[in-house]
């Protein structure tokens, strides 16, 4: 299932890095067997996989998995992983394939489910594979509870942090939430009380689909359970208490969801920012200049697989930058702390770049639009006259649009009620390689 997907082939959200197919000469030997087993082991295995397994001169896997299978049926050599895994994984199939012989990987459940599946197609290529999936634990926590698998979403915390499971929380959702480790339904009980969720129910599946398994419930306010079975599924019926602010799933997030020191971008101008930025999946953003970084943590949360980088010179707002981060299931934005533009170099290349900040230091506006490739986006923020002067020649020479955004609220005015108008911030957002006015 997941709880044994070793740790550094736990399936990332970001665009994966495929080594060349050098690494493994796809004319070595025959594809590679991929197969899937579940707890039930040997007896939950069809016809199909069986003999393969049985036909395998080396059957690689985690212990626990080769264990499961019968010695007088599956007489390959058996090989456990090494640690770590993914550097191992060309010598080690390469070795066996150069030898001539048939080689078969044991995998939790579906192997291209968060699982070694993907590590070895990007190292292998996918044409050297032959997958055989088994259920995953998804299917089988879905089937048990009653849950439409195509609306139920899935939040691994396989090597990653914990504070990831934020992002998705959302009233009255249901999620199932990939443990590691025994420890995990604990752990994640103690981070729905502390952010607020205490009512929510939890369900721990352990050992799905084999002899042993069980059901734990009970909720994150009290629940009991300091270690379950490693092999489990967590199912969350989501509830945020009253008194927790609510987070929508689009840019705008309130203000007061942010720790800052007033450097922020406001509501209402964020939420325009982040429609000009135009974040999709995949894509990375570099923050310049990021305060309390709402920009970079509300364009990660447009997309789990999106990316971000914040630059900020002060040490302090760059750990608030951090905390944010964490506090608003993003907490794998990276923050490099340092002044523009200098800090910059050797950043990986964005698709996108906002500037909130430090718009007049020297050459940090030619870095940002250098740095982009064909079709990426810039959008920059001021409120100053210097700044917006900086914008207009940029705009005239580089195309884009130049807009004023002024936003103002409504406040008592002795017995009655009035506007007060926030300063104007003036935006200039271009796609490279868009023409000039």
């Amino acid at each position: 299932m997941n709880a044994e997907i070793p740790a550094p082939d736990a399936a990332s959200d970001a665009p994966p890095v495929t080594a060349p197919l050098s690494a493994v000469k796809a004319a070595e030997a025959e594809p590679v067997a991929v197969v899937g087993i579940g707890a039930d082991g040997w007896d939950g295995l069809p016809a199909a996989s069986r003999r393969v397994l049985r036909a395998a001169d080396v059957l690689i896997g985690g212990p626990r998995q080769l264990d499961l299978l019968p010695a007088a049926d599956c007489s390959g050599e058996r090989v456990p992983w090494p640690s770590p895994l993914r550097p191992a994984v060309p010598g080690l199939i390469g070795a066996h394939a150069r030898e001539g012989r048939r080689i078969a990987v044991l995998a939790s459940g579906d192997p291209l489910f968060y699982g070694i599946g993907r590590t070895l197609a990007e190292l292998l290529g996918p044409g050297r594979l032959d997958v055989r999936p088994h259920p995953s634990s998804v299917s089988y926590a879905c089937a048990r509870l009653g849950w439409p698998l195509e609306a139920t979403e899935t939040v691994s915390l396989v090597a990653r942090p914990l504070d990831a499971l934020t992002a998705a929380l959302h009233d009255g959702r249901r999620l199932l939430v990939l443990g590691e480790g025994p420890e995990s339904p604990a752990r994640v009980a103690g981070l729905l009380r502390e952010r607020g969720w205490r009512d929510t129910r939890i369900r721990v599946l352990e050992q799905l689909g084999g002899p042993g398994e069980r059901m734990l419930d009970g909720s994150a306010a009290d629940w009991p359970y300091a270690r379950v079975d490693a092999l489990h599924v967590l199912a969350l019926d989501c509830v945020r208490d009253p008194d927790t602010v609510r987070l929508g799933a689009v840019p705008g997030l309130p203000d007061d969801a942010y720790d800052h020191d007033g450097q922020l971008t406001k509501r209402y101008v964020r939420a325009a920012t982040l429609a000009a930025l135009a974040p999709a999946p995949g894509e990375l953003l570099w923050d310049v200049g990021g305060g309390s970084g709402s920009i970079g943590i509300e364009w990660m949360r447009a997309h789990r697989s999106c990316r971000a980088v914040a630059v900020e010179k002060s040490p302090e707002r760059a750990a608030r930058i951090t905390r944010n981060a964490a506090a608003l299931g993003v907490p794998a934005l990276r923050v490099v702390t340092g002044p523009a533009p200098a800090s910059l170099d050797g950043l990986p290349v964005p698709d996108a770049v906002f500037i909130g900040g430090g718009l007049t230091a020297p050459g940090l506006l030619d870095a940002c639009w250098d740095a982009l490739p064909a079709g990426g986006r810039l959008v920059a923020n001021t409120v100053t006259l210097e700044s917006e002067a900086l914008l207009a020649d940029h705009y005239r020479r580089r195309g884009g649009e130049l807009v004023r955004l002024a936003v103002a609220a409504a406040v008592p005015v002795g017995g009655f009620t009035g506007w007060r108008q926030a300063m104007p911030v003036t935006q200039w957002s271009v796609t490279k390689g868009s023409p000039a006015p």
